[in-house]
Formats: C-alpha cells, sequence, structure tokens
C-alpha cells in the first residue's frame, strides 16, 4: 500500500497512521474544497474554488506544491482561514504528486470509490428487500468483481500497466550463480555415468 486517498476525518486518519504504516495519505480534493468553501460567502466561492483548483493544474509536481503558496498567498488579504487551511494541508493535499503524472486525476479525490459505491446502492435498490445477509453479500460483491474487470480490461483500464510500472519497478533478476570448475567437473562425472 502505497497511498491511502480520504477526506480528512480525524478517526479516519488516526487508524491509517496506525495500520497502514508507511502508506501516503491523500487528502481528497473534493472533501477539501467543500471545507474550504465553507469558510467564503457564496458570492465569492468560485472565484475561490477556481483559484484552489489552479493547484491541481500545474505541469509538476514541485510545481503543485510550491503553488499551494502562492494560492495561499492569493488568497490571505480576503480570505486568511481559506489561506491558513491551504498551508496546513499542503503536504496531504499535494501527496498525488508523489506519483506518475498519469495518475494524479484518478488519485487525488475519491470520486471513483463514491462513484463505485453508488453503483452498489444503485443495485441493491433494485432489489429492494434481501431474503438474508448472505444474499446481499452475493449482490456487493458480483458489482465489486464487476468493476474489477472493468479496471483491467486494456482498454477501459483504471491504471495503465506502463504507469503501474513506474510505481514498482520489478526486482532485479539475480544471475546464476557461475559454477566453480569442480563443479564443472563434477557435472561432467554425473553426465559420463548417466
Amino acid at each position: 500500500m502505497q497511498l491511502v486517498i480520504s477526506d480528512a476525518h480525524r478517526g479516519l486518519t488516526n487508524a491509517i497512521a496506525a495500520v497502514l504504516h508507511g502508506a501516503g495519505w491523500q487528502r481528497c480534493r473534493v472533501h477539501f474544497m467543500r471545507n474550504a468553501l465553507a469558510k467564503v460567502g457564496k458570492g465569492h466561492a468560485e472565484m475561490v474554488a477556481a483559484t484552489i483548483r489552479t493547484i491541481f493544474a500545474q505541469p509538476t509536481g514541485t510545481a503543485s506544491r510550491d503553488h499551494v503558496d502562492v494560492v495561499a498567498d492569493t488568497l490571505s488579504g480576503q480570505f486568511p482561514a481559506v489561506a491558513d487551511l491551504l498551508r496546513q494541508a499542503k503536504t496531504d493535499l499535494t501527496a498525488f504528486a508523489d506519483f506518475p503524472h498519469a495518475h494524479w486525476q484518478k488519485i487525488w479525490s475519491t470520486n471513483p470509490l463514491e462513484r463505485l459505491n453508488r453503483e452498489v446502492k444503485r443495485r441493491t435498490d433494485v432489489v429492494g428487500i434481501f431474503p438474508n445477509p448472505a444474499a446481499l453479500l452475493r449482490l456487493s460483491a458480483c458489482v465489486l468483481i464487476e468493476a474489477h474487470d472493468e479496471w483491467q480490461d486494456g482498454d477501459r483500464r483504471y491504471l495503465s500497466e506502463q504507469s503501474m510500472a513506474l510505481l514498482t519497478p520489478p526486482e532485479p533478476t539475480p544471475l546464476p550463480a557461475l559454477s566453480t570448475t569442480a563443479g564443472a567437473s563434477t557435472e561432467r562425472e554425473e553426465l559420463a555415468t548417466a
């Protein structure tokens, strides 16, 4: 596990830190945006949102991280609470930048997970009442398996094999031990007796 994506629920972040040692944490940008916009009036919400979104439009991870400070400085005069929130969340909000650029749009929010949850809910709502918990589990598992298969399919793959290879490069292949002269003569003797 290299990265966990969630909102900033304190219990959830504490559990991630306690159980998933070494995993990074990406604060969902959609949930962050809701938190930030709760600190501004409705008349300024679109301008603040557009300014914050520029963080995610940067071409490199370093530029994204540096742009958090630029955006915070820009907003600090009129919206000091939002600027403070940005500065506090800088590391959590830009954890995506440590990963390949091809992954960024898929890991900077929990939208894919929420979409999957909505699909499970939609399918279970169609059935309505389940005869037992096992029936609910079977249907939910089938929906998840179907989503997994879609994400693995070549033309609809969620994360490409090439970009995944950048995350976990293959282990080096060990070279076979060179046979010693004594080992070579033993092999010749075994062949001669066979």
